[in-house]
């Protein structure tokens, strides 16, 4: 069963903080449509950039969502990451920062 960095079991119905990196750039003003994540652009070495989203998804069929509007954009994804199962709040307060 798959486990998060903190080692608690991750449930499809449960909400959870992720991380998605794309290749390719995506604007801050897309954030809306991958439900609410945060945008953050960032150049390789060899100039190319990389986007990561990072934010709650409330769960499993909302990170389909995300997923299936980057491969719509034809984005390729590289990563897609879930850095803790966590509360609301704790989620808010993280990207707050």
């Amino acid at each position: 069963m798959p486990t998060t960095k903190d080692n608690q079991y991750l449930q499809p119905w449960s909400q959870a903080l992720y991380r998605i990196q794309i290749e390719g750039l995506l604007e801050d003003s897309w954030s809306d449509r991958f439900a609410g994540m945060r945008v953050k652009t960032r150049k390789r070495a060899d100039q190319s950039v990389v986007t990561d989203l990072t934010g709650p998804v409330i769960d499993q069929a909302e990170l389909l969502g995300v997923l299936n509007g980057l491969a719509e954009l034809h984005l390729p994804i590289l990563l897609v990451e879930c850095i803790s199962r966590t509360k609301t709040e704790e989620v808010t307060n993280r990207n707050s920062v």
